[in-house]
This record gives structure tokens, C-alpha cells and sequence, in this order.
């Protein structure tokens, strides 16, 4: 049964075929060609399509049908269709077909050209769609267009400073801010000259991430991160704990860091003397403790180890398996809560740890731009272990 995507084919050949009627009907059609009435043409045309042999019917369309003023517009509905299909190669074809008129007027040839990077981005072809983007982005009326869509090839590229180039031109042309996007930029530098032991290089790429822009929170992990990696454990604690201060959910992040360097350096009591004091400033951050504790497989400090029993025996759904109360008062206390703990533990890197607060989207780890909507900073931690996905998941397995 034919598709509603082959109807609207259809549609736009009926009405190319209306006009062939009227250029006929009034003496448009040169009278030398001996080629049947295009209105027949069309309807040879038609029945392709009612037959579903699409291929047919685009090479009938091309072969009867010059690019000319009165059909380009037409030319380019059935491309940017074909498009929306998911039939990216005729597309191709179409808007090629329409750049190699020679007489295009130039806004035409750009709109052609701006359909075709479209299609060469649909098709994972980010070398050609970007050639053809950079054209575009040096005056053309798709100026805007261009440089928003080279700021995604860069991305996925991870061609960074190209990325920070095409978005501050941006900026000034489309007449908004992109500097949470540009800072994060800059972030993804700072973290691959940390990478390769640059720390100097990295240390100046967050400086520009932060500078005359919004303090990103990536920003400051990575400064963190920075201050770690390269020795500074000083520096990277002080850092730490001012994140959490600042924004408590990257306790998620910090926190663990944070663990690592007093016990490497034989510093627990300090640990957790500060945890006592950031308890008592925050109660209700003893959940997120927890369930960080939990997840990162954090024990044997007195402080988050009470936020862990707390948690258990206040978690109404773990509640409905085991009871943990009764337990503990019958002296199997400790060895119950390790064994729950241990457990709570795989269940929690079984199901998503983060989710983004636009569209969604879950993961294990925290990612800076969802992959889904393709936002940047919008991913948040999970705060309990789930244990409805996990049941769920149980059920219909």
C-alpha cells in the first residue's frame, strides 16, 4: 500500500503536471520538441510512485523536468523530502542536479548548497558538509545557518578551537550568547593538554573558560582535576570542597576525590572532622553521601558510614525486603548492612546514574553534553539507587 511520503511525491507531480498542462494549453511549449505532452510524462511519473519504484520515478522526474525558474522550487520540496525519509542519497542527487545548472542565480545556488551540506550531515558526511558550510558562512544569506551547523561538525570532530572560532562568530552575527557552549570549549582543551601533561597550556584554557563568562561548573572540576593530577593536593582540596559548597550535586564527583587524597595521604581523621562539619552545615546531603558512598564503593569512615546506614534504613522500597531494624536490634547489625551495602552497590551500577534535566537521556557517567539533545551542563546525578528500573527490568526479563 503506498506510503504518506509517496503521496505527497505524487502531489508534487500532479501539480508540476498542472503546470506543464497550462504551459501546453497556452503555447509555452516549444513546438519543435517532439516529446509527448508533459502532462503525460507526469502521469507515467505518478504511476511509478503508486507502485512504490521510487527510483523510477526520481529518474523520470529528473529526465522531463529542466531546472528552471518555474520548477527549482518544486526541485527542492522533493529534496528536502527525500531528506525526511531517510533517503539521503536521492537527495543528494536532486540538490547536486541543481548546482550543476549553469545560470543559477546565486541565491538559488546558495539555497542549494544549504540543502546539500543538510543532506551531507544527515549521511554522516561531516568533511563535505563542512567545506560546503565554510563557504556558506563567509556572507551568504545561510551565514547563520552555516556557522550553527559547523559548530556541530567541530563537535562531533572534536576540532575545538575551530569550534570556539565559528562560535564567537556567531555570537556576533546571530545576535545571542554561547558562552556556556564556548567555555565548555575551552574545557574540552584543558582537559586533553592535562591529558598529554601540559598543565600549564590546561591551566590557561580554563582560565579562558571562566574568564568574562559565567563560572561553568565543569570549569571548576577541571581546575580541580588539574591541581590533582599535576601534585597540588592542596590546591585540590580546597577546590573540592568549594564545589561541593557551591553546588552541592557534584558531591557525585568530588567527593571521591576528595576520599582519595586524605587516605593517600594518611589524613582520615582530617576527612572526617570536614565531612562532620559539612554535615552539620547541610543535613540533607547525607543522601547524596550515601549514595555516592554506595556507588563509588566508599567505607571505613565513620561520618559517611552512618549517611549509608541512615540511608538504608530510611529506604522505604528496601524496606519491602528486608528489615534492617529488626536485624540490626538481634545483633547481625553490621555484618546485614554490609551484605545490603554490597548489594545496593551492584544494583546502583546496573541502572543509569545520570540524567539529563532537557530531554532525558541516562548514564552511567557524567557526560557535559547530552548526546541526546545536545545540551551542554543539563545532566544531573541520581540521588537514590533505583530500584524501580531495576524491578522493571526484572519483570519484563
Amino acid at each position: 500500500m503506498p506510503t504518506e511520503s509517496t503521496f505527497l511525491l505524487a502531489g508534487l507531480f500532479l501539480l508540476l503536471a498542472a503546470a506543464g498542462w497550462a504551459m501546453g494549453r497556452f503555447g509555452e511549449r516549444d513546438e519543435a520538441d517532439s516529446t509527448p505532452p508533459i502532462n503525460i510524462d507526469y502521469l507515467k511519473g505518478l504511476n511509478f510512485l503508486l507502485n512504490e519504484q521510487t527510483d523510477q520515478a526520481l529518474e523520470h522526474f529528473l529526465n522531463i523536468v529542466r531546472v528552471d525558474d518555474k520548477t527549482i522550487e518544486t526541485h527542492f520540496a522533493l529534496g528536502n523530502l527525500f531528506r525526511r525519509r531517510g533517503e539521503v542519497d536521492r537527495a543528494i542527487r536532486i540538490h547536486q542536479n541543481i548546482i550543476a545548472r549553469p545560470d543559477l542565480a546565486t541565491e538559488q545556488r546558495d539555497q542549494a548548497l544549504h540543502s546539500l551540506a543538510k543532506d551531507y550531515l544527515s549521511a554522516g558526511l561531516l568533511d563535505r558538509a563542512e567545506k560546503i558550510c565554510a563557504r556558506l558562512a563567509q556572507g551568504s544569506r545561510y551565514q547563520v545557518q552555516a556557522l550553527e551547523a559547523l559548530c556541530r561538525i567541530y563537535e562531533q570532530e572534536q576540532e575545538w578551537q575551530k569550534a570556539i572560532d565559528a562560535g564567537k562568530q556567531l555570537e556576533v552575527l546571530g545576535g545571542r550568547s554561547l558562552e556556556l557552549q564556548i567555555a565548555h570549549y575551552y574545557c574540552e582543551l584543558a582537559e586533553a593538554a592535562a591529558a598529554a601533561g601540559d598543565y600549564a597550556a590546561a591551566r590557561q584554557y580554563v582560565k579562558h573558560a571562566q574568564t568574562g563568562r559565567p563560572r561553568t561548573l565543569r570549569g571548576a572540576l577541571t581546575r580541580a582535576h588539574i591541581a590533582r593530577d599535576s601534585d597540588d593536593s592542596k590546591t585540590a582540596l580546597r577546590l573540592y570542597h568549594r564545589i561541593i559548597d557551591e553546588n552541592t550535586w557534584l558531591i557525585a564527583e568530588a567527593l571521591p576525590e576528595i576520599v582519595a587524597i586524605y587516605t593517600r595521604e594518611d589524613a582520615v581523621p582530617a576527612l572526617e572532622k570536614a565531612l562532620q562539619s559539612l554535615l552539620e552545615k547541610n543535613p540533607d546531603m547525607s543522601s547524596l553521601v550515601a549514595y555516592t558512598a554506595i556507588v563509588n564503593d566508599i567505607g571505613g569512615i565513620p561520618a559517611i558510614d552512618r549517611c549509608v546506614e541512615q540511608y538504608m534504613l530510611n529506604e522505604p522500597t528496601l524496606g519491602e525486603f528486608v528489615d534492617l531494624q529488626s536485624l540490626s536490634e538481634g545483633g547481625e547489625g553490621e555484618s546485614a548492612f554490609d551484605r545490603v551495602r554490597g548489594a545496593l552497590g551492584k544494583l546502583a551500577t546496573a541502572t543509569p546514574r545520570y540524567q539529563c534535566q532537557e530531554c532525558g537521556f541516562s548514564s552511567q557517567r557524567l557526560l557535559w553534553q547530552c548526546p541526546s539533545c545536545r545540551d551542554w551542563e543539563t545532566q544531573r546525578p541520581a540521588s537514590r539507587v533505583q530500584f524501580d528500573t531495576v524491578l522493571q527490568h526484572s519483570i519484563t526479563n
